[in-house]
């Protein structure tokens, strides 16, 4: 997802159910929402991404896997049981 600075994007992305968007402006974030928060939508900003840039993310994005270790996954449930309380007007 992408917007002039990536935070509406991420904002309106993450009120999807199921949704973990990131607002990611390096590859090293790509890869870290990836890894320790399970991220599975990526938010850009249109302003501040070059195209190099953006490679580098979307590489880092695309090679990144959701970690297995017991402590990341367990923040992972921490933050999916936020959604269970959520309503929807």
């Amino acid at each position: 997802m992408c917007c002039w600075t990536g935070t509406g994007a991420s904002i309106a992305a993450n009120k999807v159910a199921g949704v973990r968007a990131a607002l990611c402006t390096d590859a090293y974030s790509a890869e870290g929402a990836r890894r320790w928060n399970d991220a599975n939508v990526l938010a850009l900003s249109l302003r501040l991404t070059s195209e190099p840039l953006l490679k580098e993310i979307l590489d880092a994005w695309f090679a990144a896997e959701a970690s297995e270790d017991a402590e990341d996954r367990e923040n992972v449930a921490r933050v999916g049981r936020l959604d269970l309380g959520r309503t929807v007007p």
